[in-house]
């Protein structure tokens, strides 16, 4: 389990790696009329092009899930990716092209014929960057029994407010920066990122069921399918959605 800063460094790599590799592979075969310029003059270029245009959907990344939910629609996350990095990327190809090749920038005019090309690669990359970051649900788990010694503290009950001290710990939220936590005594906020809150509650029996949600196992009251989607049913009548990446894995841990 990891970190929100580790998951974020750990995408923001992944996706400058595979730029990179395209940029590599782009430069090797010439692509796009490049193959009459030196092969190191062409190297530069592509990947130095690549890596910005890295950066760039990087950031553009961060903005667009918000507003979309990538896990369950990864194909609607490419798209809309895809359309608002090529606008952007093509003009910074324009500007590279024209210094790279001809130490000066090309007329507006040569922009529209970058486009094309720029909407194929960057579709391309897109596609493997949000597949590749399609991970696998964390679970977290109640210490096994010792005859010897108590199981350690869960660490994260730790962080409840003090209204909820003591209470049963039914789901945790993530709203923005903050997460909302669902009790048997009710819920309230803190200030704190899932991911880490993840890695506390080891020691406990769940699971994250969808990117905004980590579930107890011992909450859950029942389940329902339809529309090719789950939703969890906890105690105390609160709904859980769980996405299609991860209703495989929790159906083979007999969740349902």
């Amino acid at each position: 389990m990891t970190s929100p800063a580790a998951d974020s460094r750990q995408t923001f790599l992944r996706g400058l790696v595979v730029a990179t590799l395209v940029g590599v592979f782009l430069a090797t075969t010439g692509a796009f009329g490049s193959a009459n310029a030196p092969y190191l003059q062409r190297l530069a270029y592509w990947v130095l092009v690549m890596i910005l245009g890295g950066l760039w959907g990087h950031m553009s990344s961060r903005v667009v899930t918000r507003f979309i939910d990538v896990d369950d629609r990864p194909w609607v996350t490419v798209a809309v990716m895809t359309a608002v990095i090529t606008g952007p990327l093509s003009v910074i190809v324009w500007a590279a092209t024209g210094l790279f090749f001809a130490q000066k920038l090309y007329p507006l005019a040569a922009l529209p014929q970058l486009f094309g090309p720029v909407l194929v690669v960057t579709l391309a990359v897109t596609t493997v960057n949000v597949f590749l970051g399609r991970a696998q649900p964390v679970q977290t788990h109640a210490a096994a029994p010792s005859p010897t010694s108590s199981p350690a503290p869960v660490r994260f009950l730790d962080r409840l407010p003090f209204k909820l001290r003591g209470a049963t710990l039914h789901a945790v939220q993530a709203e923005d920066h903050y997460l909302r936590l669902h009790t048997d005594r009710g819920s309230d906020l803190i200030l704190m990122r899932l991911s880490d809150a993840v890695e506390e509650l080891e020691g406990l029996e769940g699971a994250r069921t969808h990117r905004s949600w980590w579930v107890a196992r011992s909450a859950v009251r029942g389940v329902d399918r339809g529309d090719g989607r789950a939703t969890l049913t906890l105690e105390g009548g609160l709904s859980v959605p769980v996405s299609r990446r991860y209703a495989r894995a929790l159906r083979e841990a007999d969740w349902w």
